[in-house]
């Protein structure tokens, strides 16, 4: 199993190189037909595909540090390294989908005169690489977060590239310029969602929030459920990184639980529960078993 597990890795980390090589060569290609058109959409797609071409290659480094053991200093090893990416990678792409609507709108009012054919044919190189990237990364996009952020990333290159090509053909056959800044508005419009989602999700997972589709309501309800067990407090759930939850809790328990010596079955049942019985599977958690006397000692407030 574990040469299997190591082998998918190995896998992953291939494709991701493939797509990171394409969609850089893209990029090469498209900032030099932004340069001789002078076209916003080629302009904006290329800067589009620069910060994919950055995920693809933090999701490549990413895949690689996640292998590193944990130490003393990092005892959860690298696993965050995703999301803080993550992050930096949304602010950058509300950035670009910011600037583009903006200069979108000015050059609409004054179109600059944008060659037909130069960017037509930018255009078709840059769908053929991208839909390239998508087949490579197709078979494992839902292996893992970073394979599924790269999937996702290349198919939104891959639309924007269907509007570099509409916007070329619009203004071959009618001459109106206004189609290459009509192009760049839309792709702007479709970078904007993600990346206020992709920031919203890396942001709530720095604050520690609790994991989306988790209610911790109906979790505590679980486990006050199960025998010996009179209260849970101290609640938390947070999430380190993608598909790595974590909850710790006080686990209050009646006397009998360790005059019987109850408490060693009760501790796997709380974690169990919580493996099992919910859509957020939690395998880290770690519970504080308590008599109800407990509570006098502790100086924090109970949640």
């Amino acid at each position: 199993m574990a040469d299997a597990h190591a082998s998918a890795h190995a896998g992953g980390r291939r494709r991701l190189a493939i797509a990171f090589g394409i969609t850089a060569a893209i990029l090469v290609a498209e900032i030099v037909g932004a340069v001789l058109t002078g076209s916003l959409a080629l302009i904006v797609d290329a800067g589009h595909m620069a910060v994919d071409a950055g995920g693809l290659l933090v999701a490549l480094l990413a895949s690689v540090l996640v292998l590193r053991p944990a130490s003393d200093r990092r005892t959860w090893g690298f696993a965050r390294v995703e999301v803080l990416a993550a992050t930096l990678q949304a602010a950058v792409l509300l950035a670009v989908g910011l600037f583009v609507l903006v200069e979108g709108i000015q050059r609409l009012v004054e179109p600059p005169s944008i060659p037909a054919g130069g960017l037509l044919v930018f255009g078709v190189v840059g769908l053929v690489g991208n839909v390239a990237s998508v087949a490579v990364l197709f078979s494992g996009r839902g292996a893992d977060f970073n394979r599924r952020a790269a999937f996702l990333e290349v198919l939104g290159d891959a639309l924007g590239s269907v509007g570099v090509i509409a916007a070329a053909t619009v203004i071959a056959l009618t001459g109106w310029q206004g189609a290459d800044s009509i192009a760049a508005i839309l792709i702007g419009v479709l970078i904007l969602p993600r990346a206020i989602r992709l920031l919203g999700e890396t942001t709530s997972v720095l604050l520690e929030s609790t994991p989306r589709g988790l209610d911790l309501d109906d979790l505590r309800t679980h486990l006050v459920a199960l025998p010996y067990v009179d209260d849970v407090h101290d609640l938390h759930v947070t999430q380190i990184a993608s598909g790595l939850p974590v909850l710790t809790a006080h686990v209050t328990v009646e006397p009998r639980c360790f005059e019987e010596g109850r408490a060693p079955r009760l501790l796997d049942q709380l974690q169990a529960c919580v493996a099992e019985h919910f859509d957020v599977s939690i395998e880290h958690s770690t519970f504080q078993l308590e008599p109800a006397a407990h509570t006098a000692h502790e100086h924090v407030p109970h949640t």
